[in-house]
């Protein structure tokens, strides 16, 4: 049993550091406050690979796996959440096209996303579906070659970006679920809301998605007709994954902003790390995050292969590390806002934008206890 990163490993996450240090850091209150990541900046991602890093080098990938794609995702979250979950969003679209699209597919449309030129994303959420797919309401209608679209979609990461978007629709004749290949922008049909305004991760807006009699080709059908309840449990696995690495990276920032500040506060001239209290926090800080990189590192390692060949240990291991490295930030980022009292409440202290990007980490992909009935249901079923 080895705990140590391979050579490939450590360059990834070093590129990622000194990525972030160098052209994030400078740039994160901005990103916050004026709730936009800059082109040039996504146009770097995909210089560095780091936009690909699980997709296969036949596409022009890095083929680094999920385990070097975390790596990265938590290093970029400890300075820019916003960053990250740009990724994340991007990553999640790619894979799906990959793992199930047609090679025509793959190869018409992965290279764009690869160098950043065009930014993927998945819409599946609707203002009243909630986790629950047997609850969606847009409808794709077959008429004759084509299939007609119709209906909305909430809270989409990246829908303001030209590129492809898995979507999916209800198949108004069987009422099976379908997804859909859409080229964001450049269809008839196909129109954004206006930014929602969150209390965190501001420079990824999300947007609802508007179709109106939206036309297209069998040839953007992802699969067929009732693969894509399937499709929607591997590819919410990729994001939660993806989430579960912004939630470890935030609690590693706020472990080091913590630790600092109690080295460097003063009490009668005397470091407040002294105080056992003070300790006791970070000790239980310290034990919160080591738990939550070892259960990211081994599911994104096992993901590798069960992503694509064991969909449901998949899921149930997206599910549970997910939900676990999510509460762990919550817990962390609590206890750090805690160790800097009132200083932790005042904008000009990172700790107070990392205790809000770590509240809303639960809610996304799935709230907590929809994951434990995720987990619960694959374990009954031997997984």
């Amino acid at each position: 049993m080895d705990f140590k990163l391979s050579k490939e490993q450590q360059m990834i996450k070093q590129m990622a550091r000194e990525f972030s240090q160098r052209r994030l850091a400078p740039i994160a209150d901005q990103i916050d406050k004026t709730h936009e990541i800059p082109d040039e900046i996504v146009r770097e991602l995909g210089d560095l690979g780091l936009l690909a890093l699980p997709i296969s080098a036949k596409y022009g990938g890095a083929e680094a796996g999920y385990d070097g794609y975390v790596l990265a995702m938590e290093e970029i979250t400890q300075v820019v959440g916003s960053v990250q979950l740009l990724i994340a969003a991007h990553v999640l679209g790619m894979s799906i096209l990959e793992t199930f699209g047609t090679d025509e597919q793959r190869k018409q449309y992965l290279p764009t996303g690869v160098t950043g030129e065009k930014i993927f994303s998945f819409a599946f959420t609707e203002p009243g579906t909630g986790s629950d797919p047997k609850q969606i309401t847009a409808t794709a209608r077959k008429d004759g070659d084509n299939w007609v679209l119709n209906g909305t979609k909430r809270f989409i990461s990246n829908a303001n970006y030209p590129g492809i978007m898995g979507c999916v629709f209800k198949e108004e004749e069987s009422g099976k679920l379908v997804t859909f290949l859409i080229d964001k922008g450049n269809v008839e049909g196909y129109s954004i809301s206006e930014p929602w305004e969150k209390m965190a991760w501001n420079g990824q807006p999300l947007y609802d998605i508007y179709f109106k009699n939206c036309v297209l080709p069998q040839a953007n059908m992802l699969g067929k007709v009732g693969e894509a309840f399937h499709q929607l449990e591997s590819g919410i696995g990729y994001g939660k994954m993806g989430l579960a690495a912004a939630s470890v990276g935030i609690s590693q920032a706020a472990f080091d902003l913590s630790l600092q500040y109690v080295k460097e506060k003063l009490h009668r001239g005397q470091p407040i790390l002294k105080f056992q209290a003070i300790q006791l926090m970070i000790a239980q800080m310290a034990q919160k995050l080591e738990a939550s990189r070892l259960m990211l590192y081994k599911a994104a390692s096992d993901a590798n292969f069960n992503s694509k060949h064991n969909f449901m240990k998949f899921a149930k291991d997206a599910a549970m590390v997910k939900c676990f490295c999510g509460e762990c930030a919550v817990d962390i980022t609590r206890l750090a806002m805690n160790v800097h009292g009132s200083y932790g409440l005042m904008k000009d202290y990172k700790v107070e934008r990392l205790y809000r990007e770590a509240i809303m980490s639960p809610q996304i992909e799935g709230v907590p206890h929809i994951q434990e009935i995720i987990i619960a249901n694959a374990i009954a079923q031997g997984y």
